[in-house]
């Protein structure tokens, strides 16, 4: 997003650029201190031109920048050399979502040719081995981490686009190529160098402006630098959604999992272990709404531009498709936290009125056998020859009376506890049992693999 770039006009969207600009996203996974300032929003930050009172509006469900600096460009070494390009600007910028997603931008700006057989080796080589990637002397991840000071350490996720803005004679020979030169100009670019077919990836030309991209890469020429940061915003939407979406993925296995496998013996154990996945499951949810729907429609920007842009790069990624089968998949598991639940509740219900049961019947047998102890008391207190004056009643002359009486009471009181204990153990065992059944492949015909 670097800034005087590009010309034009406050009233055009189309522009002109003499650097070739190249802004490469990579998702990065670890987290940051929820406490680490940002520096103002998108808006104050970039400039965004006509775009920017629709993020003014939205500024809540935006990405916030918490690192933006501008770079001497020789401290950046890449693993294969520079590729005979003249990088001639550098701004490092990382935003962080409100959920806690973050991307970082490498906004370059190359000065003289472009040639694009050597954009594509700096492309190619800044995505497949950008673990390599240097920043002074230590790995670019380093330097963002003392920069940021993470809790947990930085690390480069699966997602990475790299958009090209043309400048100078690489962005002439991009809107002045016929038909038949056009499309292998744009495949050496947007494969990288690395794929080549005879059709142009979604292509948009629209007179002096032209915007192609695969998954990976977006070509956009003739825009002003305004729409350039605005495509640069809609860019960083998908990285993270679809980073978002495969987190969401992974972790909805891990609940399964967690569902199928972890040991639970009492109702107790296994009611915790229902309040630890629903949460999970709520932050499933959670994700799947703030974190990739919120970034996947035009409500953001709703301009022409940024809605095809959007739209087509939305397809390319796969979202729509992977969005609905991981909601389908929180689903599924919140119907099988919901139905574990009701078990649980049903066997507690069960569990209760069986140890009711058994309590009033150890209350009946205790009022049937309490008539000896009731005599003997009695006995005490007669007035009779048998009872000798001279000893206390609990004289241990006593003691085999007492005995008599009372081992009744304890014999009920042993069946009684062991009848309690076998009523609780059954329970948690018989709940225990059915989460290995459902646990067990193939034991309920709904189960099935997931297709992706």
């Amino acid at each position: 997003m670097i800034p005087g770039t590009a010309g034009g006009t406050a009233a055009l969207d189309s522009g002109t650029r003499e650097l070739t600009r190249v802004v490469a996203l990579f998702s990065l996974t670890g987290r940051l201190d929820p406490q680490l300032p940002a520096l103002g929003s998108l808006v104050d930050t970039f400039d965004f031109g006509r775009f920017a009172l629709h993020l003014t509006s939205s500024e809540g469900v935006l990405p916030v920048p918490v690192l933006v600096e501008d770079v001497p460009p020789g401290e950046l070494g890449l693993p294969h050399g520079d590729h005979g390009l003249d990088l001639a600007a550098l701004q490092i910028a990382v935003v962080a979502t409100p959920r806690g997603d973050v991307t970082l931008a490498l906004d370059c700006g190359f000065a003289g040719q472009t040639p694009p057989e050597a954009l594509a080796a700096w492309l190619a080589d800044t995505c497949f081995d950008r673990d390599r990637i240097t920043l002074g002397a230590g790995t670019l991840l380093d330097s963002l981490g003392g920069r940021l000071a993470p809790l947990e350490p930085l690390a480069f996720g699966q997602n990475v686009h790299q958009l090209v803005f043309p400048g100078g004679d690489l962005k002439n020979d991009l809107l002045d190529s016929d038909e038949s030169r056009l499309p292998a100009l744009l495949n050496e670019i947007v494969y990288r160098g690395r794929l080549s077919t005879s059709e142009p990836p979604h292509l948009r030309r629209n007179g002096r402006t032209l915007s192609a991209h695969g998954r990976g890469v977006s070509v956009h020429a003739g825009w002003a630098e305004h729409v350039e940061n605005g495509l640069t915003l809609v860019a960083i939407g998908m990285v993270s959604a679809l980073a978002v979406l495969q987190r969401t993925r992974l972790a909805a296995f891990e609940t399964m999992r967690a569902n199928e496998r972890t040991a639970a013996e009492s109702p107790y154990e296994i009611r915790r272990l229902i309040s630890r996945l629903s949460d999970g499951v709520n932050e499933l949810q959670l994700d799947l709404a703030f974190g990739v729907e919120a970034y996947v429609d035009s409500l953001l920007i709703p301009e022409m531009v940024m809605e095809a842009f959007q739209s087509s790069l939305r397809d390319a990624f796969g979202i729509p498709a992977s969005l609905d089968n991981s909601a389908r998949m929180v689903e599924r598991l919140t119907s099988v936290i919901s139905a574990r639940s009701a078990a649980l509740d049903a066997e507690l219900a069960e569990r209760d009125d069986r140890r009711d049961r058994t309590l009033s019947a150890l209350v009946a047998v205790a009022t049937g056998i309490a008539l000896p102890p009731t005599l003997l008391l009695a006995f005490f207190g007669a007035n009779a020859s048998d009872v000798d004056n001279r000893r206390s009643m609990f004289d241990a002359h006593y003691l085999p009376a007492y005995l008599l009486a009372g081992l009744p009471f304890i014999a009920l009181a042993v069946i009684g506890y062991l009848l309690l204990r076998r009523i609780s153990r059954r329970s948690g065992s018989l709940l225990g049992s059915r989460s290995a059944q459902a646990g067990t492949p193939g034991y309920s015909s709904q189960r099935g693999p997931t297709r992706h």
